[in-house]
């Protein structure tokens, strides 16, 4: 089973990372990183790379794309070479997937018109404008179609979908292998639950990160 994960300026390390540590447990999975050319390609810190195997050239079919978000999300809406491959790829897969803001590319894509999606919290405008119905829901799946909520997120939907491709004991064996049994130090990890202050001051971080990318 091939796995593309395609990488782009600016894109958040986690978001591929985190489905590629679970996903890459998966028996028989072969996970590829992808990119408009070979080499590293900068996370949005600047200070991170990934190695990117393939070129999109190369790549033309895949049971499972996981597509990241990040900053650089904005941009990558308008590449029409990153759009166009998305939306080609998306007609060989089995399951199409994004985590975070990488729901931008699947709805700039014309993957998520009238269906619901997630997506980080602070991106829900930007979501809705391309015609998807956004959903508080942390993973959601539509068909074949599995969007991720921010950052974080991308662990479940991978759990999720190991589970639909390999068996819950699968997922479950895997889920104990990287011993994800989250325990945070605060109950903060979502607007519901979060005082005003800390939302303003979430708001200030990203609109920072965003313009250092």
């Amino acid at each position: 089973m091939r796995i593309v994960i395609p990488l782009f300026d600016h894109f958040t390390a986690l978001d591929a990372v985190g489905p590629y540590q679970v996903l890459s447990e998966i028996p028989g999975a072969e996970v590829l990183f992808a990119a408009a050319q070979r080499g590293p390609v900068r996370s949005d810190t600047g200070t991170l790379a990934i190695v990117a195997d393939a070129s999109l050239q190369e790549v033309d079919n895949c049971e499972v794309l996981v597509v990241p978000g990040g900053p650089g999300t904005r941009r990558a809406t308008t590449d029409e070479t990153l759009i166009g491959w998305v939306r080609q790829v998306h007609t060989t897969t089995q399951w199409t997937t994004s985590v975070c803001t990488g729901a931008l590319v699947l709805a700039a894509a014309g993957l998520l018109q009238g269906l619901e999606a997630t997506t980080h919290w602070a991106a829900v405008d930007e979501l809705e404008a391309f015609g998807a119905r956004y959903t508080t829901r942390r993973v959601v799946t539509e068909g074949k179609i599995v969007t991720a909520a921010g950052v974080s997120a991308g662990i479940d939907m991978a759990l999720t979908l190991a589970a639909h491709i390999a068996g819950d004991q699968v997922a479950e064996a895997i889920q104990l292998m990287i011993e994800y049994d989250p325990q945070p130090p605060f109950d903060n990890g979502s607007v519901a639950k979060s005082k005003p202050e800390t939302i303003t001051l979430s708001r200030s971080l990203l609109v920072k990160r965003s313009a250092a990318s």
